[in-house]
Formats: structure tokens, sequence, C-alpha cells
């Protein structure tokens, strides 16, 4: 292990594996989801989330921001929606009698982009290119976007008309998708007591939630995590999970080589939270679900009979022997 990792702040460590727990006090009955998006951050990748609406995405993402107090951005994608409505645009100041920069929302470290399959695909490149080049364009200047940058971005499963589906090419930009779904009857009480015990409104509540770290701390824990020790029948491992989707039987379309990229980032930061400083099989298949959904794409025969990617993904885990630890 490099000496970034043996230097890392173990206090600092110990803050970041608490910050699942914290974000549950405002975001109940969805710590499946929590966890998933924390991979992301650690990973510095982006999340795909799809999920009816009313299920707490909003609180997520503003509770995840009152944590690691990250400046905090929604984006509600509409068909009339511009470029320049994300990334910014240059105007003319008058009381300067010059040229200045209005930035968009997408200057912030967390931004959730509602419903972006509801925006052309001018218009959802334009974010793209922030999530895969970490700057935006503005009249021809390139401004940098500081780091940490997570983007989640959420699409609704049931009201397609009036969409515009992200293509093959752009879903792989996502490191994860992440399904969210109601919350079990216990949890569901739980939350509606605590959101209406008190309140007026259903105003998003993150009062309970502690700020754990600074938003600049976090690319300091993805350096360490970047260096996990991870044995070589490992990362096969994972290269052979990827290239087994590509053939397997109901699959028509399978992951590219950025599938395994994806797969290991997100296994190192499993790992991470796990408390362990090495990377193991079980990490790679507790990471494959979120990782390779949205890089796959059935038959048609399989749709129609009701299968989703994930039936066909966990015949794929349970078929593809794994190296002994």
């Amino acid at each position: 292990m490099d000496e970034q990792n043996n230097s890392i702040d173990e206090a600092l460590l110990k803050r970041v594996r608490a910050l699942e727990t914290e974000i549950a006090k405002a975001v109940v009955g969805q710590t499946r989801v929590i966890h998933e998006v924390m991979l992301a951050l650690l990973s510095a990748g982006h999340v795909l989330v799809e999920g009816v609406p009313g299920l707490g995405k909003t609180l997520l993402v503003r509770s995840l921001a009152a944590a690691v107090q990250g400046e905090f951005s929604r984006i509600q994608f509409t068909p009339d929606m511009m470029p320049s409505d994300i990334s910014g645009h240059i105007m003319f100041d008058m009381k300067s009698d010059n040229f200045r920069v209005r930035k968009g929302p997408v200057f912030c470290n967390l931004l959730l982009a509602d419903e972006i399959n509801r925006s052309p695909a001018k218009t959802q490149s334009a974010l793209l290119e922030a999530m895969q080049e970490q700057q935006v364009t503005i009249e021809g200047r390139t401004f940098p976007l500081a780091p940490p940058f997570l983007v989640l971005a959420t699409q609704n499963p049931i009201e397609q008309e009036g969409t515009y589906p992200l293509p093959q090419a752009q879903l792989d930009r996502f490191l994860l998708k992440v399904m969210i779904d109601y919350p079990g009857e216990d949890e569901e009480q739980k939350m509606v007591k605590q959101v209406t015990l008190g309140s007026v409104a259903d105003q998003l509540d993150t009062t309970a939630v502690r700020p754990l770290l600074k938003a600049d701390e976090i690319p300091q824990v993805q350096a360490h995590i970047a260096g996990l020790q991870m044995d070589e029948a490992v990362v096969n491992y994972a290269v052979r999970l990827v290239r087994a989707a590509r053939d397997w039987n109901g699959i028509d379309a399978g992951p590219g080589p950025r599938g395994s990229i994806s797969l290991l980032r997100a296994a190192r930061a499993e790992a991470f939270l796990q408390q362990r400083e090495f990377v193991t099989p079980d990490d790679i298949k507790a990471a494959a679900l979120p990782v390779l959904r949205h890089r796959i794409r059935l038959s048609t025969d399989l749709e129609i009979e009701g299968y989703q990617p994930d039936d066909v993904l966990r015949d794929l885990l349970d078929n593809i022997p794994a190296p002994r630890q």
C-alpha cells in the first residue's frame, strides 16, 4: 500500500464511514439506496436513479450535502430547457459596462438532475459533458468544476410520454443505476410520523443530519480508496463477469470495458465501507447489480416475459465461479 494510504487520517475515514448512518436519520427506509449513493460518491462516479416521484430523492441529496457541507443544486429538466440553463451563459453587465459569466446550477458539489429524460439530447449532453470531463464550456471558455462533483439524475419509469430516453452511450457515463422503491410498512409509518410531527407542510427536514466532514476532504478519501489492494484473481473475476454478460443467454447487448472499470471502482468503495483495506470477490458481487444493470439490454423475448436486468445478472453471478478467498 502506498504512502498516501498510510498517511491519511484514521479519524477522517471513521467519519466518512459514519455518513450512511447520519443520512438515514433524515432518509428513512432507503438503507440500500443510501449505501449505493455512497459507493458512487467515494468512487467519484455519478448515479442514475429510477423510481416513482415522492420517494425522497431530493431529501437524500440534501441530506448528503448537509453531512459533507457541500453545495447543493437541483435542476428540473423540461422539454424546453436549453443547455445554457445548466451550464450558464455570458451576459452584459450594465453597471460595469462589460460582459461577465453567469454560472449555471451545475457549479456545485451535489447536483440533483430531476427527470433528466424529459429534456432533448442537446440539453442532456451539456450535463453529460460536465459529468465526464469535470468541466463546463460557456461561449468557448472552459471552467473546471471543483471536486467533489456528484450528479444524481432521476427518471420516472412509469410516465414515458414526452420523454427522450438516454442512449446507451450516455447511460454508460453513469457509474451506477440505483432502483428506489417504496419503503416497508414499519419504515413508512416511522417516516410519516417524523415528517408530520409539528410540521405544517411536508417540508424537507435535514436538521437531524450532523455535518461530519467538509466537502474538500472527500477527494483525499477518494484517493485513499483508489489505492486499496486488489488481488489479480479479483480483477480477473470482475473482467470475466463483464465479458460473460456480453454473450449471456437473454442479453442482446452487454457492457463494454468501462463496465469492468466501473465494477472495480465500486468494489473498492464497498470494501472501504466494510472496513477492509483490500477487495474481495464478495465486494465485486455486491457492486455488480447497480454497476451493470443499465449497461445491458435484454432480448425482446425476455422483456415480453417480464424479466428484469437484475434477474439475468443474478443468474450470471450464480454461474460464474468466483475465486476462493
